[in-house]
């Protein structure tokens, strides 16, 4: 017997059209209202990634939607090709589609068909194989072992949306002395050109937990958290940064103190970290990560220091240099400023800041940051410096934005947090292309910290809101050693815990990070003796 059929209900509604009543498993939902000539591409979009569309109004990101789709999917669907037609010789148009591809491939080529696709062609498959050449895999700064416990991995996505009211640091301790600025520089053209000279004075970088001014303010409770400031603009910049670094942070008590490891590299400045052109880790290339590091930070050690009237007048702080272990050692020129910031309302960080030179405006004295950029190769950065650093110098300052933002960032931050009246900006590059040992300043620009940080979209907010989430996640460990490493080819960053006796904290005397060969320094840092032996 055929089964039967039942007729279903159809409900009357007068008053308009669709049904009456909402079922029981749609109540809740939402109801997005549309038009006839709206298009839906996604019913839902569980990512949130994507801007939801209706009709000429249009979401901000995050706002939850239940039609979201991507609107690149939309501008990128082409029903023919578009693109417009190109001419060859004679007159003849010739058109770089699939078809014609597919014939190029079997070898039946039409005969009129020869230089202006063919170079097409060629440019393809250059572009090709650079963007090949783009995938550089980099190593991780510091070995990972495998008996260390991951805790966390933090993605740069989520650290580039915190965000905390900037605030004014309060000096609790000043020590050092800076020589004054020889105004002299700013009259320094590529047709006027300076050579650079190697610096003799001693370099110092002694990390958070060995600075006897720290371990003072922190026996007297003067805050909790205690950091320098390479370290800490490390991690306020670091949603910009593409090489891999590591920072050890400890748990003694309620305080943290974040230091560098022995052997870091978080002293020695990066050059090209966010260039297009990816730059290879080839430790014998002169042009490789390793070697133009060296170069970068000898070059800036020497800028910062020739530009001062050396032997004059000096800006003093209120105590003498800590890290001085003689009175006849040529320390460089730096006066460290011990900042206090109040990140919470029980949480005080104290940060200790470099300036490196002053200068007399108007009968009063302000405080500089002077930092070096240099150029190794005109050809790879994309700019010549010598042909347009006088009459297009915002030209190479973009080019600069865009090759080394992160190393920008952190000067940009660190003079910012330390109270600096102006950066003072050198340009300095090869004497030959293949020559990296001598080198010549092209010119100098000033620019005031916090207008450069919104000149470079560097937000003090993010940045202070990066540094608070990273220290409340430390609070709440445990006593003990811990781990913050980048990793070396991903945006994100991974915390470990490290046994109480994987690095130890000492510092050195820092030598010029260049030989007389321009390779790698050794990894064992000489006596001072046998440095002036060697110059």
């Amino acid at each position: 017997m055929p089964g039967k059929f039942e007729v279903p209900e159809v409900e009357d509604y007068p008053d308009g059209w669709g049904p009456s009543s909402v079922p029981e498993h749609l109540e809740g939902m939402p109801y997005a209202p549309f038009v006839k000539g709206d298009k839906v591409g996604k019913i839902s979009d569980f990512t949130q990634s994507g801007f939801g569309k209706f009709g000429n109004n249009r979401l901000q990101p995050g706002q939850p939607s239940l039609f979201n789709f991507f609107q690149e999917d939309e501008d990128s669907f082409h029903l023919v090709d578009s693109r417009p037609v190109q001419r060859g010789r004679g007159g003849r148009r010739f058109q770089q589609n699939r078809f014609q591809q597919r014939r190029n491939e079997t070898g039946r080529r039409d005969e009129h068909q020869d230089r202006q696709p063919r170079k097409q062609q060629q440019r393809r498959q250059f572009n090709n194989f650079r963007d090949n050449q783009r995938q550089i895999t980099y190593s991780s700064s510091v070995d990972i072992r495998p008996e260390w416990a991951m805790l966390d991995q933090i993605q740069f996505a989520a650290l580039s949306k915190l965000s905390m009211p900037a605030m004014e640091g309060e000096e609790v301790r000043s020590c050092g002395s800076v020589e004054y600025y020889d105004k002299a520089f700013d009259r320094v053209t590529p047709k006027n050109e300076r050579p650079l000279k190697r610096t003799q004075r001693v370099f110092r970088s002694v990390t958070t937990s060995d600075d006897p001014i720290i371990r003072q303010l922190a026996s007297e409770d003067q805050g909790r958290v205690f950091v320098t400031d390479t370290l800490l603009t490390t991690l306020m910049c670091t949603t910009r940064s593409v090489y891999s670094w590591d920072i050890v942070v400890t748990r003694a008590g309620d305080k943290l103190f974040f230091d560098k490891r022995d052997g870091s590299s978080l002293d020695m400045l990066t050059v090209a970290e966010t260039a297009p052109e990816a730059v290879p880790e080839e430790k014998d290339n002169m042009n490789g990560v390793q070697q133009l590091s060296l170069e970068a930070t000898a070059i800036n050690q020497s800028f910062s220091q020739q530009v001062l009237q050396v032997g004059g007048e000096r800006l003093k702080g209120k105590e003498e240099n800590p890290f001085a272990s003689s009175e006849n050692e040529q320390l460089a020129s730096v006066l460290y400023r011990y900042q206090k910031f109040s990140i919470a309302e029980d949480i005080d960080l104290v940060v200790r800041c470099e300036l490196d030179g002053a200068i007399s405006m108007k009968g009063q004295d302000q405080l500089l940051s002077v930092k070096a950029l240099n150029e190794f190769d005109s050809k790879t950065t994309g700019v010549d410096w010598r042909a347009k650093l006088e009459n297009q110098r915002g030209a190479v300052l973009a080019t600069e934005l865009k090759n080394n933002a992160n190393k920008l960032a952190k000067w940009t931050a660190a003079a910012v947090i330390a109270g600096a009246d102006m950066i003072r900006v050198g340009y300095v590059s090869r004497a030959h292309a293949r020559d990296n040992m001598n080198h010549t300043i092209l010119g100098t620009q000033g620019v005031k910290p916090k207008d450069f940080a919104s000149q470079i979209n560097l937000s003090m907010d993010n940045c202070w809101g990066i540094v608070r989430a990273l220290v409340d996640m430390c609070l709440k460990l445990d006593e003990g050693k811990y781990l913050f490493v980048k990793d070396p080819n991903k945006q994100l960053m991974r915390l470990y815990t490290v046994p109480d006796d994987a690095f130890e904290t000492n510092y050195t005397e820092e030598p010029l990070p260049e030989n007389e060969e321009g390779t790698e320094a050794p990894e064992e840092t000489p006596k001072k003796e046998d440095q002036d032996d060697e110059e």
